[in-house]
This record gives structure tokens, C-alpha cells and sequence, in this order.
């Protein structure tokens, strides 16, 4: 198998895992009885296992998003397009799903946000990596700034800091809670607005990170992951330790300061396995596999299954199993996520890509234009 194809593979294993993480940190919300994040008091199993999920993948998502944008720039100056051009009609069709995803299914989507921030990147990711330096400090210094004031407020008031929307949707009919996500759209999509600063800085890493080899099966690749190891997982994660268990105005600091290195570091784990395991992948591994790579429906689907379970409007288990927490919301956490692997699977025997996956095809390419402008050299 060549480099190329394992590089491949080893992202789809990496969006596989982002998205049942994902799902580790949504299924709280869903199992709540009234809504929202809720609070757990420190060191009991709900909150070691919220701390588990916490930030992580969302900020693996995050920067999968970005080595997303650097293939498709890789792609569009192979062809000789004009770039951002057409990337555009791609950032607006993720926009539009996510604002389908929201009103429809969940509150907490995060493709609406990733959509603004990719239009922001597409812009930079072809910039002088002086000039990439550059934003992403500017944009880290105003995402800490952002953080360090919210997290002093929290202090100050004797509080801890907002969950970014703690009011949830989980009580009365599913036209209900449409009609609540139209009429609070600063309540749910805050959070959105709010890491938009972070997400450019976790955009431009992962496109960086991918130019760096952090994919590649090389002397190259291991010796950076390595390094991401130690920053990500060596610091990182105790600090997100401290930050989860110490205060809970530290709220803030834990899921978008914290979490974000720890992702980094669980890329570059990742990564490695897949490398270590080489070309027999196993059951496990196929299906990581295969939910990554029906990844936009595996994170439309497995919300509108824990809203099915969850809601009132469909078997309501969060209110009548509200007393067999946490261990049935790691039961619904587990069998979600075998859903997702076997659906997956199943489905990519009989055709190439996902449902969604494929409506993007076909509505992304179809009116594709030619090339339109001379072929730019490809960035090592």
C-alpha cells in the first residue's frame, strides 16, 4: 500500500474517531431531562467521563476541517483552478446543511460555524507561512483575551463560566423546539461565534500540520507526531486535568484552551496506531474507517438518533431513565456509536460514499466550472 493511500486511510480513521468523540460530548446534552450541559461535581463518573469528551473532539474535528481545506487547495491548484473560487459554493453548501442541521435536528451544530470560518482560512491557507504565523497569533492573542476575561468575570461573580447555551430544547414536540431554535438563535449558536477566533488558529494548524507530514508513514512524519505528543498530550493533558477538576470557573480554559492541545496530541496518537497497525486494519479499524468516511452523515445521523431516543417527542428516555445516570447514557453512547460502524459499513458495500456525501458530490461538482487559471506550484 502506498504512502499516499495510508494517508488516506489514516484520515478517515481520524474523522471516525472525531465524530463517535463528538457524540461522547453531545450525548449529555441530549440525555439531560430539562436541557442543556448541565453541572457534575467533580470527580464523580459522569464528570471523569464529560472530561473524557470535553473539547477533545470538537478541537480533533476542528483541525480535520483544516486538513480538509488544505486538500482541497492541494486539489484546486493540481487542476489549475482559481482558488478560493469555487471552494466558496463548497463553504456555502456546508453553511446551508449546518443551518438545516440546527433548525432541524440540534441546537449545538457545529458545520455552521466551521462553514464562516472556512471562507475566512480559504482567504490565508495560500499565504506566506509569515503571514499564516501572523494570524494565527493575532487570533490566538484575541481567543486568550476572549477566555481570560470570561474566566476573570467567572471569578469575580463567584460563579462559574457559561456553558455557551445551558437552556436546552428537550421538552415538548419536535415543532416545538424548531420554533425555539428560530426565535433563540443567540442562545444556541453563541458558541459558534464565539470560537470562531480559535477555529481560524486550529484551521491553519491542521493545514500546517499536514504540510509538516504529520499523515506521512515517514521518518519525517513520526518524528513530528512525536513532538505533537509531548506538546498535546505531554502538557496538555494536565493541564485539562487542572482545568477540569481545580474550579469550575475554569469552565472556559478546560474546553477551548486545554482541550485544543490534547486533540492535537490525539491526532498524532491516532496517526500512529494506524501506522503501527500497517495494512491489516481489523474490525475495529474498518469500522473507524467507515464512519469517517460517511462523516457528514454519521454526524447529521447520529444526532437525529439521540434526539429519536432522547426527546420527548420520540421515546423520551432522558426523562424516564433520568435516575440511571450516568450508566445508561453510556449504554445510549455505546450503541449509537455501533449503529454508526455497522450502518456505515453496510452501506459502503453498495455504494461509494455516504448519503450526504453523495448529495455533495453532486451538487458541489456538477456545475463545477473548467480551469480557469495557469497550475500554481503545490506547497511542500
Amino acid at each position: 500500500m502506498t504512502t499516499a493511500t495510508k494517508r488516506i486511510d489514516a484520515l478517515d480513521v481520524l474523522r471516525g474517531v472525531a465524530i463517535l468523540g463528538t457524540l461522547g460530548t453531545n450525548i449529555w446534552i441530549f440525555t439531560m431531562p430539562f436541557g442543556g450541559g448541565g453541572e457534575a461535581s467533580a470527580f464523580d463518573v459522569e464528570s471523569v467521563l464529560r472530561f473524557l469528551a470535553n473539547g477533545k473532539f470538537l478541537g480533533m474535528l476542528t483541525l480535520m476541517f483544516g486538513i480538509g481545506l488544505e486538500l482541497q487547495y492541494r486539489s484546486a491548484l493540481r487542476r489549475g483552478m482559481r482558488w478560493p473560487g469555487w471552494y466558496l459554493w463548497r463553504s456555502a453548501l456546508l453553511l446551508v446543511e449546518g443551518l438545516l442541521h440546527y433548525i432541524l435536528i440540534f441546537e449545538y451544530d457545529v458545520l455552521m460555524g466551521y462553514a464562516v470560518t472556512s471562507v475566512i482560512v480559504a482567504y490565508l491557507v495560500g499565504r506566506s507561512d509569515r503571514a499564516v504565523r501572523a494570524w494565527m497569533t493575532t487570533m490566538a492573542a484575541l481567543h486568550l483575551l476572549m477566555i481570560g476575561a470570561a474566566t476573570a468575570a467567572a471569578f469575580a461573580g463567584g460563579t462559574a463560566a457559561p456553558d455557551l447555551g445551558t437552556i436546552g430544547t428537550i421538552q415538548g414536540t419536535w415543532f416545538d423546539q424548531v420554533m425555539t431554535r428560530i426565535k433563540e438563535p443567540f442562545t444556541y449558536r453563541i458558541e459558534s461565534v464565539f470560537i470562531i477566533p480559535m477555529s481560524i488558529v486550529m484551521f491553519l494548524a491542521g493545514s500546517r500540520l499536514y504540510r509538516a507530514g504529520i499523515l506521512e508513514n515517514s521518518t519525517r512524519g513520526a518524528a513530528l507526531r512525536t513532538r505533537v505528543m509531548v506538546v498535546g498530550l505531554g502538557a496538555g493533558l494536565p493541564l485539562n486535568v487542572a482545568t477540569s477538576f481545580t474550579h469550575p470557573a475554569l469552565f472556559l480554559a478546560d474546553r477551548y484552551l486545554a482541550a485544543p492541545l490534547v486533540a492535537a496530541g490525539l491526532i498524532a496518537l491516532v496517526t500512529a496506531v494506524v501506522f503501527r497497525l500497517g495494512e491489516h486494519p481489523g474490525v475495529l479499524r474498518t469500522a473507524l474507517t467507515n464512519v469517517g468516511r460517511t462523516a457528514l452523515t454519521s454526524y447529521m445521523l447520529q444526532n437525529l438518533v439521540a434526539g429519536l431516543l432522547c426527546y420527548s417527542w420520540g421515546l423520551n428516555l432522558a426523562e424516564s431513565l433520568a435516575s440511571a445516570r450516568p450508566w445508561w447514557v453510556i449504554g445510549a453512547w455505546t450503541a449509537i456509536c455501533a449503529f454508526l460502524m455497522v450502518s456505515a459499513t453496510l452501506w459502503l458495500r453498495r455504494f461509494p460514499r455516504g448519503p450526504m456525501e453523495a448529495a455533495w458530490q453532486w451538487a458541489y461538482l456538477k456545475p463545477q466550472p473548467k480551469r480557469q487559471s495557469p497550475r500554481e506550484k503545490i506547497p511542500a
